[in-house]
């Protein structure tokens, strides 16, 4: 538990410490919008661009763990948005990024130094490849889903046109890309861009949480609580437990990438979710309360995995 609290708490310190900075005025009413631009124009395509090139894309390839946490990850967004179109209805942006929320995983920020703890090396693989899921194909589906929204009044052909544009051109998708691209042609990064790309992408996290709690000032922590529970309970217990039943029933694997995939399904919902809500304007509350409240039960949840897995 100790490995746990030990990455979990300074994240949702950092999200405290911004909300402090708001509430006591030391930034002005524009800086979560700011620090998110920020975050999302330069910080993120950094890290995405230094992170995908890094990949050995042969390595990556591991197939019965893409199809566990991949499955975990589809079936839980199924499951969300099948339950926000009767329940939480909203328009189609909004209800994209509450599925989102419900299965972004803060693999990069919470999941690679918890495997690195648990496994040592052995867990640092299945980590990178959980994060570049996340990176590479559930962020640019939630970006597909939102610019669906909004070109929904237009011809089919349109909107089709519309969505493959608005993904294509996100510096997320772009750098993403074009960092797969470098790993895929066998390209060495100079040292120098390397290192300009990790002193940047280093930002991204930290600057999100920050900019997740100055955007908490002045509103409710509880509007909207019922969904936001839901979210969480899809998060914290319904995506870990379809993951274990594809990881553990179904396929067969190493017992480290089973355990990994189990583990970064089991993780709160990553600050990106919160990046993209605001870049949107669309469900900035509900992200940023999901985010928080399913940090801080992850401690308990994930405890409670690590005993059920048999580690530690």
């Amino acid at each position: 538990m100790s490995a746990i609290v030990d990455v979990i708490v300074p994240v949702f310190g950092i999200m405290l410490a911004g909300y402090g900075a708001g509430r006591f005025g030391v930034l002005g009413a524009a800086s979560s919008e700011a620090l998110n631009r920020f975050v999302y124009y330069v910080a993120l395509p950094a890290l995405f661009f230094v992170s995908m090139a890094r990949v050995e894309i042969g390595e990556a390839f591991h197939g019965p763990f893409l199809v566990a946490f991949g499955g975990g990850l589809l079936g839980s967004f199924g499951l969300a948005l099948l339950v926000a179109v009767f329940v939480f209805p909203n328009r189609l942006a909004a209800l994209g990024l509450h599925g989102l929320c419900a299965v972004f995983s803060n693999t990069g920020y919470l999941g690679i130094p918890l495997l690195l703890t648990t496994f040592g090396e052995a867990g640092k693989l299945p980590a990178i490849v959980g994060t570049v899921i996340m990176g590479a194909v559930v962020m640019p589906l939630g970006l597909a889903i939102v610019e669906m929204d909004q070109s929904r009044d237009a011809h089919p052909l349109r909107i089709l046109r519309n969505v493959t544009v608005g993904v294509g051109k996100s510096p997320l998708v772009l750098s993403a890309g074009l960092g797969l691209g470098v790993s895929a042609a066998g390209w060495a990064l100079p040292a120098a861009v390397a290192t300009f790309g990790d002193i940047l992408g280093a930002a991204a996290a930290p600057c999100a949480l920050f900019a997740i709690g100055l955007f908490m000032v002045g509103r409710s922590f509880t509007a909207g609580a019922v969904e936001v529970g839901w979210l969480v309970a899809v998060k914290l217990l319904a995506q870990p437990a379809l993951t274990w039943w594809l990881a553990y029933r179904v396929m067969t694997m190493e017992p480290v990438w089973a355990a990994s995939a189990v583990i970064q399904a089991a993780l709160p919902t990553g600050a990106l979710a919160f990046v993209l809500a605001q870049r949107y304007g669309i469900f900035v509350q509900r992200a940023t309360a999901a985010i928080m409240v399913s940090t801080v039960l992850s401690v308990v949840t994930l405890s409670l995995l690590f005993v059920a897995l048999g580690i530690g």
